[in-house]
C-alpha cells in the first residue's frame, strides 16, 4: 500500500503534488517524494524517507518547476528502509527521461530481475520491484529507439504487463511529453483520474490512487483506470487509452475497503464510507444472531477506522455508541509503521481510555480488523485497566489467517494471530471474554450490494485464494526466509 500522484497542468504542479499527497499521506509513512518536468525535459526530483512535509520542504518545493509531475509516498512491503528505496525512480536513455511511481507488490520479482540481466545485461540498483518496473518498460521502449508515441508506450506496457504477476497502480512521466498510467489486469490496487478546466477553457488531469485527493484539489472524478488499461494523456492534452493485456477481471482488494482508504473515497464504484457502515449492521446481526441476549452495555470504536462500522454496529444492536478512547493525532497509522516494535511502542502514546466510560460496564470494542493482535491485545488491556468488567472485540474484517503478497504488509503467516488458532485461542491470546468477525461472505456482500458489476473481491488474506501469480507454500515459505522480523519457522497451510 503506497499513494501515487499525477497532475498534467498548465501551470506549476508542484505544489498540488503535495497537497495530493498530503492527503494521501495514510496511505505510507515511510518515504516521499516528487519528480517534475519543465517543457525542454528539464527534471527536478526530492525524495527521501519520512513523511511528505518532512521530506518536501519549502526550499525544496520552490526549485520543483514544472506543468506535469508525478508523486509518492512509500509504505515498505518489498526492498529495505534505505532511502534509495523512496520514490519516484528516474532513468534517463537516449536524452529521454522516464519517471515511475508504483504502489503495490510484484510476487515474480525474481523472474523479472532474471529476465532483465538475461536479456539487456540489465542490473538493478536497489532490491524494489519498482525499479523492476521501469527498467521492463525503458528496454522495452528502447528496442524501437525510445520513440514515445502514444503505441510505443502502449506496447511497452504490454510488455510490463505480460511479464508481471501480482497487485499493482503505476503513474509514469515520460519528461517533456505527458504522462502515463496503468493498472494490474486485476484491478487489485486502486487507479483513478479526474480532469478539471482551467481559466482559459483547457483541460487540466489528474492520477490518483483515492478519490479524494482528486476531489480536494478540485478535479472532477472521470472514472477509475479499468484492470489491464493504460491511459496516456500527452503535453497538448490529447488523452488516449488502450486495454493492453488479454485477459481483465475487476477484483479490487478487500482491505481498501475495510481499512487502507479514507472513508470518503470511492474506489471502483464503491463508497467506502457506506461499505463500512455495511460492515457494521452485518456483524451486529451476527452478533445478535450468535448471542441475542447479549450483555453487551456500549458499543466504542477503535479510532480512526473503526469508527463507521461502530456506530452502525450500535444501531443495529440497540446499544449506546461512545467515545471510550482519545487519539493523540500526531502519531501515524501503528498498521503501517516499518517494524514491529516500531508498533508496538505507539499504541499506548495513541490511544488514551476515558476512564469513568469503562468502569463497571460490559464494553464492545470495534475495529477495522485484527491482523498481528499486537495493537488490539495492548487496547483490551487499556480497557480493563480502566475499569471494564468485560472486554469484548468486534473485527469488521474476518479473521487474517494468510499472507497478502499483493502489496499490504502482512507477509508470513507467524506474525497472523488468526493462523492456525481457533476463536477460543485467539480470544485467549488477546485477552478478550469474546472476539466477534465479520464472515467472509458478508465482507463480500457489503461490497458487491454498492457495485454488483465487479468481477470479484481480493480477500487472499482471508481465504488464502491468490488470484494473480504463483503464489504456493514454497513462495510463501521463501517470503518468510526474506522478512527481516520473522522469529519462527514457517509452517505450510
Amino acid at each position: 500500500m503506497c499513494a501515487i500522484v499525477g497532475i498534467l497542468s498548465s501551470s506549476n504542479v508542484h505544489y498540488e503534488i503535495y497537497d495530493a499527497l498530503i492527503v494521501q499521506q495514510h496511505r505510507g509513512q515511510d518515504a516521499a517524494g516528487i519528480v517534475t518536468s519543465e517543457s525542454d525535459g528539464t527534471v527536478h526530483l526530492k525524495k527521501d524517507n519520512g513523511l511528505v512535509q518532512d521530506v518536501l520542504t519549502e526550499h525544496d518545493m520552490l526549485n520543483m518547476q514544472g506543468n506535469m509531475g508525478i508523486g509518492h509516498c512509500r509504505y515498505p512491503t518489498a526492498g529495505c528502509d534505505s532511502s534509495k528505496e523512496a520514490q519516484p525512480f528516474f532513468v534517463t536513455l537516449n536524452n529521454q527521461t522516464v519517471a515511475i511511481a508504483h504502489n503495490g507488490n510484484t510476487v515474480n520479482t525474481e523472474y523479472i530481475r532474471q529476465y532483465l540481466l538475461e536479456q539487456y545485461d540489465k542490473i538493478p540498483t536497489t532490491s524494489s520491484d519498482t525499479e523492476l518496473l521501469l527498467h521492463l518498460f525503458t528496454q522495452s521502449l528502447l528496442q524501437d529507439d525510445m520513440k514515445v508515441g502514444k503505441e510505443d508506450l502502449f506496447k511497452s506496457v504490454k510488455e510490463v504487463i505480460s511479464r508481471t504477476d501480482g497487485g499493482y497502480a503505476v503513474v509514469m512521466m515520460i519528461a517533456g511529453k505527458g504522462l502515463l498510467a496503468f493498472r494490474d489486469p486485476n484491478g487489485i490496487r486502486p487507479l483513478c483520474y479526474g480532469e478539471r478546466k482551467n481559466e482559459n477553457g483547457n483541460k487540466e488531469y489528474m492520477f490518483a490512487s483515492e478519490s479524494v485527493a482528486l476531489e480536494t484539489l478540485g478535479y472532477n472524478l472521470v472514472r477509475d483506470v479499468k484492470p489491464g488499461e493504460a491511459i496516456y494523456i500527452n503535453s497538448t492534452g490529447e488523452l488516449s487509452h488502450k486495454i493492453c493485456s488479454t485477459k481483465t477481471a475487476q477484483i479490487p482488494c478487500a482491505f481498501e475497503y475495510v481499512y487502507l482508504a479514507r472513508p470518503d473515497s470511492v474506489i471502483d464504484g464503491v463508497s467506502v464510507y457506506e461499505a463500512r457502515l455495511k460492515m457494521g449492521g452485518k456483524l451486529a446481526e451476527k452478533i445478535i444472531d450468535i448471542n441475542p441476549n447479549h450483555d453487551i452495555d456500549v458499543v466504542m470504536p477503535i479510532p480512526e477506522s473503526g469508527r463507521t462500522a461502530a456506530l452502525q454496529m450500535a444501531l443495529t444492536l440497540g446499544v449506546p455508541y461512545q467515545e471510550g478512547f482519545v487519539k493523540n493525532r500526531y502519531i501515524g497509522r501503528t498498521f503501517i509503521m516499518p517494524g514491529q516494535t516500531a508498533r508496538k511502542n505507539a499504541v499506548r502514546k495513541k490511544l488514551n481510555p476515558i476512564k469513568h466510560m469503562f468502569e463497571g460496564k460490559n464494553v464492545l470494542l470495534v475495529d477495522d480488523s485484527i491482523v498481528r493482535g499486537n495493537t488490539s491485545r495492548k487496547i483490551i488491556q487499556l480497557a480493563r485497566n480502566a475499569g471494564a468488567k468485560k472486554v469484548f472485540f468486534a473485527s469488521a474484517a474476518p479473521a487474517v489467517k494468510f499472507p497478502n503478497v499483493y502489496g499490504i504488509d502482512m507477509p508470513t503467516h507467524n506474525e497472523l494471530i488468526a493462523h492456525n488458532k481457533s476463536y477460543k485461542e485467539i480470544e485467549y491470546a488477546l485477552g478478550a471474554d469474546r472476539v466477534y468477525y465479520q464472515s467472509i461472505e458478508d465482507l463480500q456482500q457489503c461490497i458487491y450490494e454498492l457495485n454488483p458489476n465487479l468481477d470479484g473481491i481480493e480477500t487472499s488474506c482471508f481465504n488464502g485464494n491468490y488470484i494473480a501469480g504463483m503464489v504456493n507454500d514454497d513462495y510463501l515459505k521463501e517470503l518468510s526466509i526474506r522478512r527481516p522480523s520473522l522469529t519462527k519457522a514457517y509452517t505450510p497451510a
